[in-house]
């Protein structure tokens, strides 16, 4: 797959099968409209290009208002959308900065600088709430007009449901921050995962006996968080079994940095105990144990990660599959 930063790339203007948003997380409803795309792709002749953008049109306005917190948590860092966007199959990836100039945009001008000028886009499957341009004033029936017009074909994707749920970013967002990773679990098609690679940290865990791998997460929102039962890829030949801290760490840190902190229930044999260090790792999530908690002292924290390490072996003693 090509990954192009804006289109002042080689390979960026070729006629494409062109998709456009955020993908957070790329569900399976998002999994379903790639789908579809490579294949009206692959009926085309052409390549099959995917528009994303960063930072989320949302984290844009919420930090020019001021509101971040009016901001949706983050479900992927742009590292895993495009790692799934691989999987799926995509020929290209146009990732476009999400800025004052991008966000002034009329619909008209979106259409013809971006969608035709830049990229030629030759079709165009969109979802079916989709809205573009300045204050989201285009919708899918301008979108058809404009390809009526200008010579190219347009789709619109339905819903896409799961036991009778629609699948969307923010129903996946809603499963993760209620900890019902069964549910994100089954909207994703695959357990939620977090990768990067380990960073050098305070060594609090190692003087507290659990040694702990590091991975930042880069968003201040992070869609999970709390203890976790984990699987870790990267370390062995085989997935690690795991016990894992994603939040800001409330008893020994202030910042608020987010951290996703990882403790092996056993070290991978042949592993050097720095061996950790500067691998990218994927850390599965898949049971959540408990939110974070503020301990009085670092012995009650000690007891307390024994305690979530203890409860990690239990629960995959009752799922030996995994």
């Amino acid at each position: 797959m090509k990954i192009f930063r804006g289109f002042h790339h080689a390979g960026v203007g070729q006629a494409c099968a062109l998709t456009i948003g955020n993908f957070d997380g790329v569900h399976r409803g998002h999994q379903a409209m790639l789908a579809l795309l490579r294949s009206e792709a692959q009926h085309r002749s052409i390549p099959s290009c995917v528009l994303t953008f960063e930072p989320h049109p949302r984290d844009f306005f919420a930090r020019l208002s001021g509101k971040e917190s009016n901001a949706p948590a983050r479900i992927a860092l742009l590292r895993d959308k495009l790692t799934e966007l691989e999987r799926c199959g995509v020929d290209q990836v146009v990732v476009m900065r999400f800025d004052a100039r991008l966000a002034g945009l009329s619909p008209k001008a979106f259409i013809d600088d971006v969608l035709m000028t830049r990229l030629k886009a030759r079709y165009v499957l969109v979802g079916d709430d989709f809205r573009f341009g300045k204050q989201r004033a285009g919708d899918y029936d301008l979108l058809d007009a404009a390809g009526a017009a200008q010579g190219f074909d347009v789709a619109r994707m339905r819903s896409y449901e799961v036991h009778g749920q629609r699948v969307s970013s923010s129903a996946v967002r809603q499963a993760l921050q209620a900890g019902d990773m069964v549910q994100a679990t089954q909207m994703l098609g695959r357990p939620y995962s977090i990768s990067g690679h380990v960073v050098h940290g305070r060594k609090l865990g190692r003087d507290l006996g659990f040694r702990t791998l590091n991975v930042r997460f880069g968003h201040a929102r992070p869609a999970a968080s709390g203890i976790f039962v984990v699987r870790v890829h990267g370390l062995a030949e085989k997935p690690v079994a795991a016990v894992a801290s994603l939040g800001v760490r409330p008893t020994v840190e202030e910042s608020n940095r987010v951290l996703l902190e990882v403790h092996c229930l056993q070290w991978p044999a042949g592993l050097q105990i720095d061996g950790g260090y500067g691998r990218c790792i994927r850390v599965d999530l898949l049971h959540k144990l408990h939110d974070e908690l503020r301990y009085d002292s670092l012995e009650d924290l000690t007891a307390g990660i024994a305690d979530d390490v203890a409860q990690a072996h239990a629960w995959f003693a009752s799922h030996p599959s995994l």
